[in-house]
């Protein structure tokens, strides 16, 4: 780590939103040091409404999928006493396993290693799915959606928020502006509107939202910020550097977020 890094009131002063009063609650060190892009949490809060966490019985099964460090499958099991199945390729679940019990919900939040094109589980095993930040890297795929789907009960619903586009680029060249900084990877981003009708066309779901995170780009620019100072990584500090760079060079008029949200048919 440089420079002289923040305390911890100082990183909570910073990284309290008013608009994400759940994750307000967790310890902004803890989500700093299991961060892997984009703050998770705050997506996730914006995510559940539309998907109706809030809704479902004390028990219900829910995928999280792509989880990461299960930050997000600790959130799910913790504010909407939901049972959890952490899914992940990079993140061994031994190590997921740690954080899961330092949480206490050993007991509601089962890790395992899982590539998102061979899930092991059966047909309508789950009353809902949840992803963040990761259904891009897999999901762009138009065969997908419906192979993920048939893991949903009849009327389980799929939630996703995916770094994102206000619009689909034209051509095979991203934006002048953004060209230094870009990589071949974000060509996975892509626009509400695009979402829509990538999911729409399946006829695997009903799509009940496709829409855009108002500030979402400044509020990723000052979580990469933070990270950039105080994550304990050196690949995660390169990458939130990254990060900042990116967004400081788009000037808040492209980068963002998509909140998708379908209804199995």
């Amino acid at each position: 780590m440089t420079g002289n890094p923040q305390s911890s009131d100082e990183l909570t002063r910073r990284l309290t939103l008013p608009r994400y009063p759940r994750s307000a609650r967790y310890d902004a060190r803890w989500t700093i040091e299991n961060q892997m892009g984009p703050h998770a949490l705050w997506l996730l809060e914006w995510l559940a409404p539309a998907l109706g966490l809030d809704r479902l019985p004390p028990g219900a099964r829910v995928l999280d999928l792509g989880c990461g460090r299960a930050m997000t499958s600790v959130f799910l099991a913790r504010e909407y006493g939901v049972q959890v199945v952490a899914a992940d390729l990079w993140v061994r679940p031994e190590e997921n396993a740690v954080r899961i019990a330092e949480a206490g919900l050993t007991d509601q939040v089962l890790p395992v290693r899982a590539e998102a094109h061979e899930l092991p589980f059966g047909d309508g095993s789950f009353d809902a799915i949840v992803s963040v930040d990761a259904y891009q890297y897999f999901g762009t795929d138009d065969l997908y959606l419906p192979q993920l789907a048939r893991l949903l009960k009849p009327g389980g619903r799929i939630g996703v928020v995916v770094p994102s586009l206000r619009e689909e680029l034209e051509g095979a060249e991203p934006p002048a502006s953004l060209a230094a900084h870009w990589e071949p990877g974000y060509w996975c981003f892509h626009s509400p509107a695009w979402w829509r009708r990538n999911w729409t066309r399946t006829g695997a779901v009903t799509v009940e939202a496709a829409d855009w995170l108002k500030d979402g780009a400044r509020e990723w620019l000052l979580w990469s910020e933070v990270c950039a100072g105080e994550s304990p990584s050196e690949f995660m500090r390169g990458l939130a550097r990254d990060c900042v760079n990116l967004l400081n060079a788009d000037e808040d008029e492209l980068l963002g977020f998509a909140r998708i949200v379908g209804v199995r048919t």
